[in-house]
């Protein structure tokens, strides 16, 4: 789900499976990488430093963007108040980032809105709000490594539509990747082919129902699963003098342990 998807084709091909397939070894190799994995929120210092090189790295391989003397990807609504950054670590090394932003009404900020404010701040004013996960970019060398890197990954989304209790998720994409969105997500396209600011490509929106394929993903991606007590920890605001937790691990592995 989101803006710079590295191709979702990897994604659905990772382990040699395809979206008719059980999916069951393949869901118990995520799992297993998931013991291993660890989620960061990055708001500042070197951490952020290294996701914004992590974007540049990624994309510059595909020629998503142009080069730069800084060798960083960041802009304006990297610092909205409702954008929330994460690295994806395994084995404590940084293999993959995704952005989140919560868009509604008071905060309507976010990639999808930008591109698409005509069709999508309708909806908001109404009282619509979304998760846009954006920014999604992998290590190439890591990837090679580990094909589960985008569920990892992807992960978040989830959480995000699960912690805000936002009905949809959108998605800014490569048009041929929307495949990929609807075999997943069950995704429809809600707009046109048009330009993204950055980006060497044109994009589309999709919108994923999360309600309707909730119980459908957690049947054939248990991975996805995870508790409010993990959600909180990665999206909730620390108040004034609280520090927000260093790491989040993932907590899908207690509902493996309940069935």
């Amino acid at each position: 789900m989101g803006v710079e998807l590295t191709s979702p084709r990897q994604a659905a091909s990772a382990g040699g499976i395809d979206a008719s397939d059980t999916m069951s070894s393949f869901a118990r190799n995520v799992s297993a990488m998931l013991e291993r994995t660890e989620y960061r929120r990055c708001d500042k210092g070197e951490d952020l430093e290294d996701i914004y090189r992590l974007r540049y790295k990624s994309y510059r391989l595909s020629d998503m963007v142009s080069e730069n003397p800084d060798h960083s990807v960041h802009d304006e609504l990297d610092e909205a108040a409702n954008c929330s950054k994460f690295g994806i670590y395994i084995d404590g090394v940084l293999v993959s980032t995704l952005r989140i932003h919560h868009a509604c009404s008071a905060t309507p900020q976010s990639p999808s809105t930008t591109v698409y404010g005509d069709i999508l701040r309708p909806m908001l004013a109404s009282g619509a709000h979304f998760a846009d996960p954006s920014r999604f970019a992998a290590d190439p060398d890591w990837s090679r490594v580990y094909p589960q890197i985008p569920y990892l990954t992807l992960r978040l989304a989830g959480m995000a539509c699960f912690y805000f209790d936002a009905p949809y998720c959108l998605s800014t994409i490569r048009p041929e990747h929307a495949g990929f969105y609807r075999r997943i997500y069950c995704s429809e396209q809600i707009g046109e082919l048009r330009d993204y600011p950055g980006l060497n490509y044109k994009v589309v929106l999709y919108r994923a129902n999360v309600s309707a394929i909730r119980e459908r993903s957690f049947s054939r991606f248990p991975f996805f699963r995870s508790t409010p007590m993990e959600q909180r920890m990665l999206f909730e605001v620390p108040s004034a003098g609280e520090l927000a937790p260093l790491t989040i691990l993932p907590t899908a592995k207690y509902y493996r342990e309940a069935a």
